[in-house]
């Protein structure tokens, strides 16, 4: 493994272990060159409460791997998560940085009604 992904992956270990401590529903980011993908996954259990990703058919329209496209992907996955009565999660960002598309989808998931 290269340098790179082990600090991702130690970032991300340690952001979870903090989200862990405080019993949080979290809001679970992966980003690849071509995808966004989110989960609302619980504090309990550690099961999927809520999705979406730029592979969901209402997603395909278009450019998957932009910045409008993380934008949908957070409003649809904020949508979901108050459909399963859920308000609240801690923002998991999976190890990445805080900018570009992990930004705008977080952005567009605050705007859609989730507090975090």
């Amino acid at each position: 493994m290269n340098d790179k992904k082990v600090s991702r992956q130690r970032r991300a270990r340690s952001t979870r272990i903090k989200i862990r401590e405080q019993g949080a529903v979290r809001l679970c980011v992966n980003r690849t060159p071509r995808h966004m993908y989110a989960q609302i996954i619980s504090a309990d259990s550690g099961s999927v409460l809520a999705q979406a990703s730029t592979l969901d058919a209402s997603m395909r329209d278009g450019s998957t791997g932009n910045i409008d496209a993380a934008k949908k992907v957070g409003a649809l996955v904020a949508e979901r998560a108050k459909a399963a009565g859920i308000t609240r999660v801690a923002f998991d960002r999976s190890g990445f940085k805080y900018h570009g598309r992990v930004q705008a989808l977080a952005d567009a998931a605050r705007e859609a009604g989730l507090e975090f």
